[in-house]
C-alpha cells in the first residue's frame, strides 16, 4: 500500500500586487499539481492559498515516492537476431551490450505487426521529498510576472523580496533554499496582530495556525467571502445598499489579511457632482465601497475594509473621512470649472491633440466622425444634424479637468456636460454611448444617434490607419483595430441595423484628404472585420464552414450575413442538405475548369435529356419565391425552396454527361449549372459545408 503524505509549500514576502494576487496564485497552483503529475507523483487534492504577504499551496494525500518505473527498449526484430543455426547475430549482440545484458537474458516481443528482442528494467521511483525542490522552483520560475525584481546585493528575482519560506511534508522540513532563503516550519502573523513566527507543526495545520493564532485568513476566496459580507451588514446599518463591485471586492481581498469594516461619511454638499465622479474618486483613490438607497441615487457615506481590528474604530473612522474630503473637494472643483465652459468652446484645443501623425489632430477626427455620424443617423432614421452635432462633440470631453483626472469617465462626463450645456438628450446621450462597446462582452449603444457615433468613430479610425499601412501585426495592436473591428460588427449585428459596411467604409475614407490613404483601404477594412467576424462565432459555437459558406459571398450587411449565417446552421439539418452540398462542391470544380465565356443562361432548344429541362424548369420554378424570400430575409424559407430542388439535381447529374463533345451543348449545359449555382450564391456558397 502506497503511503501518502501532505505537503506544503509558502513562499512569504512583501506586500504582493493586489491586481495580481488571484493570478499569481492560480498559476503557482498549477505549477505545482503540473509538476507533480510530470513526474508520476498522485495526489489527492490541492489547494491553494494567497495573501498580500504570501503565496502557498497544500497538497493532501501526496505519494511519498514515486512508483517503480518499468523501462522497455526494443531491440531487432528476431529474424535478424538469429542466424539458421540459432545463435544471436551481430545486431543481437550489439542490442545486448547497449543494455548491458547477455543475449539470454533478454526477452521477446510478440504483436500482430512482428517480433523483436526487448529489454525490460525496474528503475525505483524516487522519493517525492527529493523531487519536490525542483518542482517548486519550476512552478516559481513560471509565474505571470511581467517585470521581476531584485533586492539587497543578491541576484534573486522575483515580483517582490522574500522573507521566509515553508517547505514541509507533514512534520517534516524539506530543507532547501528558495530565493537564497532556507526553508524551515515557520511562517508569520498578520503584520500588526502576531508579527512573531509561527511554527506548524504538521503541514495539515497551515490554514487553522494562521486564523487561529496568526490573525491571517489565507484563503483569498474566504477573504472575498467575509468582506461581501462585511460590507453588506454595515450598509444595512446605514440604512442603504452597498454596490459591490466584483474588481474592487478582489483587489480588496488582496489588500487585507484581516478584514474589518469601517463605515464613514462625508459632506451631502458633495452630493451635487455627479454620482459617477464621486464613486471613481472613492474606489480608485481610497478603495472604498459607496451606498446607494432604494432609488439607486448616491448616499453620503462609505464602507473601507481595515486590515486592523482597532481597539478605537471611531479614529479609523474619523482618519478615512479626513482623507476622503479632499477627494471630493477636488471632484467638485473640476466639475464647477469644467461646467464654467460649454463643450463646444473645446473644440479649438482638439487641434493641439494628435490622433495619429499622418492622420490629424483629434479636431479633424471629430470633424470627419460629424460627417459619417450624420450620414449613418440619417440611415437610421434619427435626425442628421443632430447625428453630426454628436460626432462633432464627441471627444470634447477629453479635454476637461473631470476626465483628465479620472480618464474612466470619458463619455459619461460627456453626457453631463453636453445637458449641462443645454444639448438635447438624444445628443448628449450619443457623447456617452459612442464609447461602448468598450470590451469584449460590454454593453452596446442603444439609442440611433449613440449607434451612428459609435460606427463612425470605429470606423474613420479603421479606414485611417488601414489607409496608411500600420494595420495590426502579429500581437500588436496599438490602436486597438481588433476591438473597433468587433465593436463595429457587434453594434451592427446585435442591434439589428442593416447598413451597408462597405459603403461606410468608402465615406468614410472619402473623408479624408485626397491621395492620403491607399485606395483599397475600405476593400482591407471590410476583409478585416469579415475576418474579425470568424473569431465571434467561434465564441457562440456556430460551425466554422457555415460561417465560411456566408462570409465567402462577401455580403455587404452584416446584419444580412448573420441572419444568413443562422439559416444556413439551420438548414444543415434537412435531409437535403448533404446531398446539395456536394452537388455544389461538383458544379463548383466544373465550372472552375471552364475557361471559355458561358451564356448568361441556358438555351431549351440545345437540351438533349429530359434531366436537362427538368432541372432548367426547377431553377425558373424556383426563382420568384426564393427572391421574395430572400427580399424578406426569410433565409430559412429560401433555403427550404432550395432543398426541394434536391432530386432534380440528383437526377440530372445522374443522366447527364455535363462534358459533351459538342461544344454548344456542352456550354449550355455548364450555363444550366451556373445559374443553379447562383441561385445558392444569393444566400451562402454550400459547396464550403463539411459533412
Amino acid at each position: 500500500m502506497t503511503t501518502t503524505q501532505d505537503f506544503l509549500v509558502e513562499i512569504g514576502t512583501e506586500e504582493l500586487p493586489p491586481k495580481a494576487l488571484g493570478n499569481l496564485s492560480e498559476a503557482f497552483l498549477d505549477g505545482i499539481c503540473a509538476g507533480l503529475e510530470q513526474q508520476h507523483l498522485r495526489y489527492r487534492v490541492a489547494n491553494p492559498f494567497a495573501t498580500p504577504r504570501r503565496l502557498a499551496v497544500l497538497v493532501k494525500g501526496l505519494d511519498a515516492r514515486q512508483a517503480e518505473q518499468t523501462l522497455e527498449r526494443r531491440g531487432p526484430a528476431l529474424q535478424a537476431a538469429y542466424d539458421a543455426e540459432g545463435k544471436a547475430s551481430k545486431a543481437a549482440q550489439g542490442f545486448a551490450r547497449s543494455c548491458g545484458v547477455e543475449v539470454e537474458q533478454l526477452e521477446k516481443l510478440e504483436t500482430d505487426k512482428g517480433a523483436w528482442l526487448v529489454f525490460r528494467s525496474q528503475t525505483p521511483g524516487k522519493s517525492s521529498a527529493e523531487l519536490l525542490p525542483e518542482i517548486v522552483n519550476n512552478a516559481l520560475a513560471a509565474l505571470p510576472i511581467p517585470k521581476r525584481m531584485r533586492w539587497g546585493d543578491t541576484d534573486f528575482e522575483f515580483v517582490r523580496p522574500v522573507h521566509w519560506a515553508v517547505m514541509m511534508l507533514d512534520d517534516q522540513v524539506i530543507e532547501t533554499e528558495l530565493f537564497g532563503v532556507k526553508t524551515a516550519n515557520c511562517t508569520r502573523g498578520h503584520r500588526f496582530h502576531h508579527p512573531q513566527s509561527l511554527v506548524i507543526a504538521q503541514a495539515a495545520d497551515y490554514a487553522s495556525v494562521l486564523d487561529e493564532r496568526g490573525k491571517v485568513l489565507p484563503v483569498l476566496s474566504t477573504r472575498r467571502a467575509k468582506i461581501r459580507l462585511l460590507v453588506e451588514e454595515a450598509a444595512e446599518f446605514c440604512g442603504g445598499m452597498a454596490v459591490i463591485d466584483e474588481a474592487l471586492l478582489n483587489e480588496v481581498a488582496s489588500l487585507v489579511e484581516w478584514p474589518v469594516a469601517i463605515t464613514g461619511s462625508f459632506d451631502e454638499e458633495f452630493l451635487e457632482v455627479p454620482a459617477e465622479a464621486l464613486i471613481s474618486a472613492m474606489k480608485g483613490h481610497q478603495k472604498y465601497f459607496h451606498l446607494v438607497d432604494e432609488t439607486g441615487k448616491l448616499l453620503p457615506h462609505f464602507i473601507t475594509i481595515s486590515n486592523i481590528e482597532s481597539r478605537t474604530p471611531e479614529v479609523v473612522r474619523t482618519g478615512n473621512e479626513r482623507v476622503i474630503r479632499p477627494r471630493l473637494a477636488d471632484a467638485q472643483f473640476f466639475w464647477r470649472q469644467d461646467c464654467a465652459r460649454p463643450l463646444e468652446a473645446r473644440l479649438e484645443r482638439l487641434k493641439t491633440l494628435v490622433f495619429e501623425n499622418q492622420l490629424g489632430t483629434m479636431f479633424d477626427k471629430a470633424q470627419r466622425i460629424a460627417d459619417l455620424s450624420g450620414y449613418i443617423a440619417e440611415q437610421l432614421g434619427a435626425d442628421a444634424l443632430q447625428g453630426a452635432r454628436a460626432g462633432l462633440l464627441c471627444k470634447c470631453d477629453l479635454l476637461t479637468d473631470m476626465v483628465g483626472e479620472f480618464p474612466e469617465l470619458q463619455g459619461v462626463m460627456g453626457e453631463y456636460y453636453g445637458l449641462h450645456d443645454g444639448e438635447t438628450a438624444a445628443v448628449a446621450t450619443a457623447l456617452r454611448e459612442h464609447y461602448l462597446p468598450r470590451y469584449w462582452g460590454d454593453q452596446l449603444p442603444e439609442s440611433p444617434l449613440g449607434q451612428a457615433a459609435a460606427l463612425a468613430d470605429r470606423l474613420d479610425t479603421l479606414v485611417g490607419i488601414f489607409g496608411i499601412g500600420k494595420q495590426p501585426t502579429g500581437d500588436k495592436d496599438p490602436y486597438g483595430l481588433r476591438r473597433s473591428a468587433i465593436g463595429a460588427a457587434r453594434i451592427l449585428i446585435e442591434q439589428g441595423l442593416a447598413l451597408d459596411l462597405p459603403i461606410l467604409l468608402d465615406k468614410a475614407a472619402a473623408a479624408y484628404p485626397t491621395g492620403l490613404l491607399a485606395q483599397e483601404s475600405g476593400a482591407q477594412v471590410y476583409a478585416y472585420v469579415l475576418e474579425r467576424l470568424r473569431g465571434y462565432y467561434q465564441e457562440q459555437n456556430i460551425s466554422p464552414d457555415s460561417v465560411d459558406a456566408v462570409l465567402s459571398c462577401q455580403p455587404a450587411s452584416l446584419l444580412d450575413a448573420h441572419l444568413r449565417i443562422e439559416s444556413v446552421e439551420a438548414f444543415r439539418d434537412l435531409p437535403a442538405a448533404a446531398a446539395l452540398a456536394a452537388a455544389n462542391k461538383r458544379i463548383h470544380n466544373i465550372l472552375k475548369k471552364a475557361e471559355q465565356a458561358l451564356p448568361a443562361e441556358a438555351d431549351p432548344t440545345y437540351f438533349q435529356e429530359a434531366a436537362e429541362r427538368a432541372l432548367f424548369e426547377a431553377i425558373n420554378n424556383s426563382r420568384a419565391s426564393l427572391n421574395q424570400h430572400i427580399q424578406a430575409g426569410d433565409y430559412p424559407a429560401a433555403l427550404a425552396t432550395l432543398a426541394k430542388l434536391r432530386d432534380t439535381v440528383d437526377g440530372f447529374f445522374d443522366q447527364v454527361m455535363v462534358m459533351a463533345e459538342d461544344p454548344k451543348v456542352r456550354d449550355n449545359r455548364l450555363a444550366l449549372l451556373s445559374s443553379l449555382r447562383a441561385l445558392f450564391l444569393q444566400i451562402a456558397d454550400v459547396s464550403r459545408l463539411q459533412a
